[in-house]
């Protein structure tokens, strides 16, 4: 229980900065910043919120049906843009394949 309100106020942490400072990102981005910096300083200790983490990944699925549904409610619209999304699509594949050779031939020299 300790894990999830940890998890928990780091997202509303995130949210509240977000709101005060007017940043142009997710305050669910800001508040994973938050968590990833306060893990790596020693702050929180990933024992603490290991078993709330591995809870939730085990129903991340369910967290993508109402998306999904809003998707598929709109496909006709979607049709019209349909090749743009088919270019963007392989911009993004293409960029992180470039990205993740990259990063193996970095890690290799």
């Amino acid at each position: 229980m300790l894990g999830l309100g940890i998890l928990l106020a780091f997202a509303a942490a995130g949210q509240a900065l977000v709101a005060l400072t007017r940043l142009p990102l997710p305050g669910s981005v800001v508040g994973m910043a938050l968590l990833w910096g306060a893990l790596g300083s020693g702050l929180i200790r990933l024992r603490w919120i290991a078993d709330a983490a591995d809870g939730l990944l085990g129903i991340l699925g369910l967290l993508f049906v109402p998306a999904t549904v809003g998707f598929i409610q709109y496909l006709a619209a979607g049709a019209a843009w349909g090749w743009w999304l088919l270019v963007m699509t392989a911009g993004l594949l293409v960029g992180a394949g470039l990205a993740g050779a990259l990063a193996s031939r970095l890690v290799r020299a």
